[in-house]
């Protein structure tokens, strides 16, 4: 690590050419979803929700109990170019496929029967969901099939990512997680998680190999906010988030004691990262990626660094800008 970027782990912002206020209007204007956006796509997946709501309702034998949204919208920190929303439609178990395959044919069938309008084409089977297309809006939503089992504060299980078996969790609970957070450092936790994750999308629009899943990226910035990190000065938190990368390595467990202690934590499990799903301490939500995936991102981080470290110490706001840029990719200008 270079000099200065060592010390922008270490050490209060200095003045700088690229000021928070910058940044913060990069932001509204090129990476946050518009709020009238946020309000239309929301109104448009409640259509759709009341809808999948009344089939389920009307329909008892299939188990179908009940459709909430999720994902980045519903926790605020979308980004502007948003295309997909994510709903969770939660199934009875006993009443439903067991196999993900199955499960996600099953689902697309009642779907289908809930939107006979629809162009089949526009109601297809997903990896993990089912995507239903709009036609005119372009919009997709992925309808996501969650396991009831009974479990309490809506608990169910999710097929993981890695073709593996069904992981226990809450999306009631990870809204709640996200909102106690906001509460704390309102308008700026979630601000500086979308600045991240615009990062994050710079880095896989450059190597197809980048993987640093939305999910992950809340939990590095929630570590930090309970940390004690201020999110209120948008350079100086990024870079907090960097230096956390580049010096951790990612190798230090993150973890959160919001729904059950730290005891029960499993022992180490060998994996290059474990960031722990914060209402199930079983899930290492970081199982899937390897050593060159944690490689990758804390390269990326330790990149991110010396722009920023650099930008500190420009000697004029055109390069302090050139930096930035390296960050948050060649649109910002300062």
């Amino acid at each position: 690590m270079s000099t200065a970027a060592a010390k922008s782990v270490e050490s209060p912002f200095l003045e700088a050419k690229v000021s928070h206020a910058d940044v913060a209007s990069f932001a509204d204007e090129s990476v946050n979803l518009k709020r009238e956006d946020a309000k239309e796509y929301r109104e448009q997946v409640a259509r759709l929700r009341d809808k999948l709501d009344k089939y389920a309702s009307d329909h008892p034998e299939y188990g179908l109990i009940k459709t909430l949204l999720s994902g980045s919208l519903a926790k605020g920190t979308a980004l502007k170019t948003l295309n997909d929303i994510d709903v969770a439609f939660y199934v009875k178990a006993e009443k439903s496929p067991s196999s993900e395959p199955d499960l996600l044919e099953w689902l697309a069938k009642r779907v289908r029967d809930a939107y006979p309008q629809m162009k089949p084409d526009q109601i297809a089977v997903n990896n993990h969901s089912v995507c239903i297309k709009y036609a005119v809006s372009g919009l997709s939503v992925d309808v996501v099939p969650v396991q009831y089992k009974g479990d309490p504060d809506g608990r169910g299980y999710l097929f993981g990512f890695n073709g593996s078996d069904p992981v226990l969790t809450s999306i009631p609970l990870h809204l709640e997680f996200i909102r106690k957070r906001k509460a704390t450092q309102e308008l700026h936790f979630a601000q500086v998680i979308r600045l991240v994750k615009w990062w994050v999308r710079l880095q896989k629009s450059k190597d197809s190999e980048f993987r640093l899943k939305s999910f992950m990226t809340e939990m590095i910035v929630a570590h930090l906010a309970d940390s004690g990190v201020s999110m209120a000065d948008y350079p100086n938190a990024l870079d907090k988030v960097f230096g956390y990368i580049v010096k951790s390595r990612l190798k230090s467990r993150i973890s959160f004691t919001d729904y059950y202690p730290a005891s029960k934590l499993p022992g180490p499990s060998g994996k290059a990262m474990e960031v722990f799903d914060p209402v199930n301490e079983t899930n290492n939500v970081a199982a899937v990626y390897d050593e060159s995936h944690r490689q990758r991102i804390v390269s990326a981080a330790q990149d991110a660094l010396e722009a920023i470290a650099e930008a500190r110490y420009a000697t004029t706001r055109g390069k302090a800008v050139e930096c930035w840029q390296d960050v948050l990719g060649p649109s910002f200008r300062g």
